[in-house]
C-alpha cells in the first residue's frame, strides 16, 4: 500500500516539480496558524504559483480522495488553515500578484496571496481606499480575509469583506474552476454565489482570483481616545455616538487590562495609565475635506460628557495616531504571550454591548477565570479572552469549555452570534448546535454536500461531529 502511494505522489510531482514538497520542515511549518498552540502535521505542502496548479491539485486529490486544506499567511484564529485531516495543505501565499487596478470603475483584481497591506498602499497610491483592515493586515492574505468574511476596526463604517467583493474565480473540489458573479455594481442573476463562498472557510472551493470594489480614499482622519472610570459606561457610549448622528469610521474599546498587555508587550508605555481608568474607547473619523471633522467632534464630545467620560486626548498628528494604532493592533498578541487562553469572537447589537461585558465578568467569576476584552465596539464586536493564568491544567480544562458554552448562550440570548469576523473553523465547531437547531445545520451539510460530495476540502471545519460528511 505503501508503494502505491508513493506513486501516486509520484504523479503529482510529475506535475508540479518543486512546488509540492513532503520534507518534515515544509509539513511542520503548515501544521498551525495562529490560533493557540494546535499543530496538526499534513502529509505533504503544495506552495501553488498559478490557478492551473491549484486545479491540477484538486484533481489529483478528488481521484484519491486526499483532503486539501488551502492557507495564505497562517494568521487565523479559529483553526481554519489546519489540516487537521492531513493530505495536503495547499498555501496560496506565491499567487501575490495585484492583477489590476482599474481606477476608471474603482475595482481591483488581485490573486488570493496579495498581503491587505500591501494592496491598501497600492491603491491608495492612485487615490482609491479598501477599508478591510485586520489587525493582522501587514501580514495577512486577500483568499484568507475571503476564507473567515474578515473585518477590522473599520469595518462599522466599512463593512466586512463580503461588502467589498464582486466576483471570484473559484476552484472546485473536482478541480473545475467557476466565476460566481460579474465584475459589476449591481448583479441579480442565479443565486449569489460569491457571497456564499465568502465566509465558507474553504470548505466549498479555492478561491484563485477576486475582484473587490474600492472608494475615494478619506483624506482626512482624527482620532480621539476616551477614557472611562467604568467600562460599562465606555460600551453604553457607542450606541448613544450612533444615535447622536456621528458615524465614526473606527470605534474601538479596550478595557484596562488589554492596554496594559499591550504597553508590556510593546514596551511603549506613552499612554498615562492612572489608576482610575478601567477602559478606553479609541474613536477615529474621517473626512475627504479637513473642515467636515470638526462638525463631527463638536457632535461627539457632549454624548461623551453624558456617559461619564475622562478627558478625551486627541492624536493631533500623523505619528501619534500611528502609535495609538499600533498599540491597539498588538493588544492579541500581547494576550496570547501573557497566558494561556481561550479567544472568543463574540458579537452582539451594539445596544447590547454593556449587558454582554456584564455577562462575560459574572461568568468569569463563577468559574475562577480572568478576562480580558477588546475589539470592535462600534460593530457590537468584542473579543473575549478567557486566560488560564495561574490556574491548574485540571481546573481550566474542567471550567473552560463550560464557561464557553454558558458565554455563547448569553450572547445568542442578547441577539448576538458566535463569531464576528474569525470564523468558527476548528476551535468554535462544538459550540454550533447553540447556534442552530439540527434541520438548520443539515441545510448546510447539504451545501456542503453540493459543492464536495467527497469531503475534501478542508475537513472538520465548522461542522459539529457527526453533521459532515465524512472525509474519504
Amino acid at each position: 500500500m505503501e508503494m502505491e502511494w508513493e506513486a501516486r505522489w509520484a504523479q503529482l510531482e510529475a506535475v508540479l516539480g518543486a512546488d509540492l514538497r513532503r520534507d518534515a520542515e515544509a509539513r511542520q511549518a503548515a501544521s498551525h496558524d495562529e490560533t493557540e498552540d494546535l499543530r496538526f502535521v499534513p502529509d505533504a505542502v503544495v506552495e501553488a504559483r498559478t490557478p492551473e496548479q491549484v486545479a491540477a491539485v484538486m484533481r489529483w486529490a478528488s481521484a484519491h480522495g486526499v483532503p486539501v486544506t488551502a492557507a495564505g499567511a497562517r494568521t487565523g484564529l479559529s483553526g481554519g488553515a489546519l489540516p487537521v485531516r492531513g493530505g495536503i495543505a495547499l498555501s496560496l501565499r506565491r499567487m501575490n500578484q495585484i492583477l489590476e487596478i482599474d481606477a476608471a470603475n474603482a475595482q481591483v483584481r488581485v490573486q488570493p496571496g496579495v498581503i491587505v497591506q500591501t494592496l491598501q498602499e497600492a491603491v491608495a497610491a492612485q487615490g482609491l481606499f479598501y477599508a478591510v483592515d485586520p489587525a493582522s493586515r501587514g501580514s495577512c492574505t486577500i483568499g484568507g480575509n475571503i476564507a473567515e468574511n474578515s473585518g477590522g476596526p473599520r469595518a462599522v463604517k466599512y463593512g466586512v469583506t463580503k461588502d467589498w467583493v464582486l466576483n471570484l474565480e473559484v476552484v472546485l473540489a473536482d478541480g473545475t474552476t467557476i466565476r460566481t458573479g460579474a465584475n459589476t455594481l449591481k448583479n441579480s442573476t442565479g443565486y449569489n454565489l460569491t457571497q456564499l463562498l465568502v465566509g465558507s472557510e474553504g470548505t466549498l472551493g479555492i478561491v484563485t482570483e477576486a475582484t473587490l470594489k474600492l472608494l475615494p480614499l478619506p483624506r482626512h482622519h482624527a482620532l480621539v481616545l476616551v477614557p472611562f472610570e467604568d467600562a460599562t459606561d465606555a460600551c453604553a457610549a457607542v450606541q448613544a455616538i450612533f444615535q447622536a448622528g456621528v458615524v465614526p469610521s473606527a470605534l474601538e474599546f479596550m478595557e484596562r487590562d488589554a492596554v496594559l498587555l499591550a504597553q508590556q508587550f510593546t514596551g511603549d508605555h506613552s499612554l498615562p495609565m492612572p489608576a482610575t481608568v478601567q477602559a478606553h474607547l479609541l474613536i477615529e473619523l474621517d473626512a475627504f475635506r479637513p473642515e467636515d471633522l470638526m462638525p463631527q467632534v463638536e457632535a461627539l464630545l457632549p454624548v461623551l460628557e453624558r456617559h461619564r467620560a475622562g478627558e478625551p486626548w486627541f492624536a493631533d498628528d500623523a505619528a501619534s495616531q500611528e502609535r495609538l494604532w499600533f498599540l491597539r493592533r498588538r493588544v492579541g498578541e500581547a494576550v496570547k504571550a501573557h497566558s494561556i487562553y481561550k479567544e472568543e469572537d463574540t458579537v452582539v447589537p451594539r445596544a447590547q454591548l454593556p449587558d454582554l461585558l456584564r455577562a462575560v465578568k459574572s461568568i468569569c467569576a463563577q468559574h475562577g477565570l480572568q478576562s480580558v476584552c477588546y475589539g470592535h465596539a462600534g460593530d457590537g464586536n468584542l473579543h473575549v479572552n478567557l486566560l488560564r493564568g495561574d490556574l491548574p491544567e485540571a481546573v481550566w480544562s474542567g471550567q473552560i469549555h463550560q464557561a464557553i458554552r454558558q458565554l455563547f448562550s448569553e450572547v445568542l440570548r442578547l441577539g448576538g452570534t458566535l463569531s464576528g469576523e474569525h470564523g468558527i473553523g476548528w476551535v468554535q465547531r462544538e459550540y454550533m448546535d447553540l447556534a442552530f437547531p439540527p434541520h438548520h445545520l443539515a441545510l448546510m451539510r447539504a451545501v456542503k454536500q453540493a459543492f464536495d460530495p467527497q469531503g475534501i476540502l478542508n475537513p472538520g471545519k465548522i461542522f459539529p461531529d457527526g453533521t459532515e460528511p465524512p472525509s474519504t
